[in-house]
């Protein structure tokens, strides 16, 4: 892997529109800004592939049907463009599922890519991480096993390792090669796959959750990609009952849900699918997370938080504080962003949100 960290970076020509790679194996268009980005810096044409440019990355296309384009019309963020400036490409390569993509950008740290999608900076992955592990674990006594679904960059692992509580985590992400990239170049994150208590799987999560045994786990927690292509099963139905399923009585899901901003229709049908399949509460929270795609310009990312029916669970009021980790500041494993006032804050939501999302009008109180 590390000997093709470069491979496919080469300088790109332009030609009415369209960038040509040396080799000519593709020809894409590309925005009128971008060719006038080049244009004007001639000098940093070497720089450039299909995502970065005169060296800025921008997110790209991506779509359902697997088609990428290097202009910018993403359907879960249609009309809008963020980017962050790159000062090294440290890794580009395609998997069997997408390309993954390593970059030192100039205020954010190293950058993971996936398929021309920002998954997280090194400045900021705290805020999503550390929330949507300790929403769950903080707000019940003494997990046990628990389940990742996805989060092949062991970021979520690292903050379950957190709860001494925990006996077995199980981890199921589909792409080897992302857990791979992220032990070179994201050891803070990666050292997560280290602690013993961890069980890879590497494969499809809904063949995994199709044969876990019924009530295995005290939590499960999705940290999925954008509900596009094959991952649109994650936010529907059957999913959400083979982890009610694989659920004991009590136990909790935190599941990615979106921006608040931007996708109220699927914050809506997620929430009444859950409240359907899962008998005890359903919460939606949220957190700051900068430099997520949907959140750049929103500034948000939410998480759908449930219970099954057994045990009452109530989110909004951790009984599992987990601020105080003995032997965090000699080990600097300290919380940068996650505490229990933070917690109960998450469950606070604007007004437009309830309007907009009727659902969550009559919202449970546990």
């Amino acid at each position: 892997m590390e000997g093709d960290a470069g491979k496919g970076l080469g300088c790109q020509k332009i030609t009415d529109g369209k960038v040509i790679s040396e080799n000519n194996d593709s020809v894409r268009a590309i925005p009128p800004c971008c060719i006038k980005a080049m244009a004007s810096a001639p000098e940093l044409d070497a720089k450039c592939h299909s995502t970065v440019v005169s060296g800025w990355f921008s997110e790209s296309r991506s779509s359902s049907d697997g088609s990428r384009r290097s202009y910018y019309n993403n359907p879960m963020w249609p009309g809008e463009a963020h980017s962050l400036q790159a000062e090294k490409i440290l890794f580009k390569e395609k998997s069997e599922y997408q390309e993954i993509l390593v970059f030192e950008s100039v205020t954010y740290g190293k950058v993971l890519v996936l398929d021309g999608i920002v998954q997280l900076t090194e400045k900021d992955e705290c805020a999503y991480q550390e929330m949507i592990v300790h929403l769950p674990l903080c707000s019940i006594s003494s997990p046990k096993n628990v389940l990742v679904v996805g989060g092949g960059d062991g970021g979520v692992l690292r903050e379950i390792s957190r709860h001494r509580s925990v006996e077995c985590i199980d981890i199921c992400e589909i792409d080897k090669m992302v857990i791979d990239v992220s032990k070179k170049f994201f050891p803070n994150l990666s050292v997560g796959f280290e602690d013993p208590r961890v069980r890879l799987h590497v494969g499809d999560a809904v063949e995994f959750l199709r044969n876990a045994p019924e009530g295995m786990y005290d939590a499960i927690i999705v940290d999925s990609s954008d509900p596009v292509g094959p991952a649109q099963e994650l936010v529907e139905r059957p999913f959400f009952e083979m982890i009610a399923r694989a659920l004991r009585p009590g136990g909790v899901l935190c599941n990615m849900a979106e921006s608040m901003w931007l996708h109220t229709h699927l914050i809506q049908d997620m929430i009444l699918i859950c409240r359907q399949t899962f008998k005890g509460s359903v919460h939606y929270a949220w957190t700051n997370v900068p430099t997520y795609p949907k959140v750049m310009l929103h500034g948000v990312i939410g998480f759908l938080i449930c219970s099954t029916a057994g045990p009452p669970v109530d989110f909004l009021n951790p009984i599992n504080p987990i601020e105080k980790i003995e032997g965090a500041l000699k080990f600097n494993r300290e919380l940068r962003f996650y505490n229990s006032e933070m917690h109960a804050a998450a469950f606070a939501l604007p007004s437009f949100l309830r309007r907009e999302v009727s659902i969550l009008r009559d919202s449970p109180t546990q």
